[in-house]
């Protein structure tokens, strides 16, 4: 299949884009580099540095392409409150765009990168598809916006379409690792931490009801993802849209992650305790039980040392 790949230069863009290569589809990356790398292009992909929002031109003239991966985002939840502005118009607007030159295209099937904002507060944990949707920051409300559009997409117009809502992504594959200009994820902070590029490790609120005060996540491994986008490629049903959680199902603490990063690294991580982030769950765990049923797909590494020590792997090429 000719498949172009939205945000494909990006952490999780860029390792979906591998594997698409490697199965041997005939992949295009489109990407403006605002959060992406041009390195991280992987060979055998033809790279193009656009906006999501000039696509238009690219599926029309440069078709006929049969899929659209869409991953372009911006993803900062904090940065999302104070300038909601810009996601509104990058992960709405920009995919609102992009959906429209789909159609006029005749592409025949579309895979979307959610996220587990959409549910805001969840009511229970594990969180099955049938949570209800209330996100707490514009960066959920955002995607939200995208899911509820493809559905409607894909009942009118026929779209098969696909939204994979991500929970905690970690981890590399080989060369495709995580990397974002400022880092906020709690894995590579804490892996700046063992390395001594960053003073300590701010832990944020050690008194919520878990088994250790600190918050409990979901973390899912970049190649899991991949695997998933896949299967959500082969698996797009016309006229149908289909929401899909992505994790291992089990969760893991702040510290325990910290105390893992110690093991894989054999450094100490300095950390401190700060006050709790507004809107922090104590606890978001994925219920994946639907993409496992319809799909066939469930996470073939879901290891929390096994992640960190892929992830360390390419942080020390990066960071040392």
């Amino acid at each position: 299949m000719k498949i172009l790949v939205t945000g494909g230069a990006g952490f999780i863009g860029s390792v979906v884009a591998h594997r698409l290569v490697e199965e041997g589809h005939d992949v295009v990356v489109l990407d403006d580099l605002s959060t992406g790398f041009a390195d991280a292009v992987p060979p055998g992909a033809e790279f193009v540095r656009a906006t999501t929002d000039t696509a238009a031109g690219l599926l029309e003239g440069r078709g006929p392409f049969d899929a659209v991966l869409h991953l372009a985002a911006h993803a900062l939840i904090d940065d999302s409150v104070r300038r909601p502005e810009r996601y509104w118009r990058n992960n709405t607007v920009a995919s609102l765009t992009l959906l429209d030159a789909v159609l006029r295209a005749g592409v025949g099937r579309v895979v979307f990168s959610s996220t587990a904002a959409v549910y805001g507060q969840p009511e229970r944990t594990p969180i099955d598809e049938t949570a209800p949707t209330v996100p707490t920051n514009p960066y959920g409300a955002s995607k939200l916006a995208v899911d509820l559009a493809l559905d409607a997409y894909a009942r009118a117009h026929g779209l098969a379409s696909v939204s994979l809502r991500y929970f905690n992504a970690a981890g590399a594959a080989g060369e495709f690792g995580e990397r974002h200009e400022p880092e906020t994820h709690l894995i590579p902070l804490a892996l700046d931490a063992a390395l001594g590029h960053r003073p300590e490790f701010a832990v944020f609120g050690d008194d919520y009801p878990t088994r250790d005060g600190t918050c409990v996540r979901d973390f899912i491994h970049v190649a899991d993802i991949a695997e998933a986008h896949l299967a959500a490629l082969a698996g797009a049903v016309p006229g149908e849209h289909r929401n899909y959680n992505l994790g291992n199902g089990t969760g893991f603490s702040v510290r325990e992650v910290l105390d893992a990063v110690a093991r894989v690294t054999g450094r100490p991580v300095p950390s401190r305790a700060a006050a709790r982030r507004p809107g922090d769950p104590a606890v978001l765990v994925a219920d994946g039980e639907r993409i496992r049923r319809e799909l066939g797909w469930e996470p073939g590494r879901p290891a929390l040392d096994g992640m960190i020590e892929d992830a360390w792997r390419f942080h020390r090429t990066r960071r040392s």
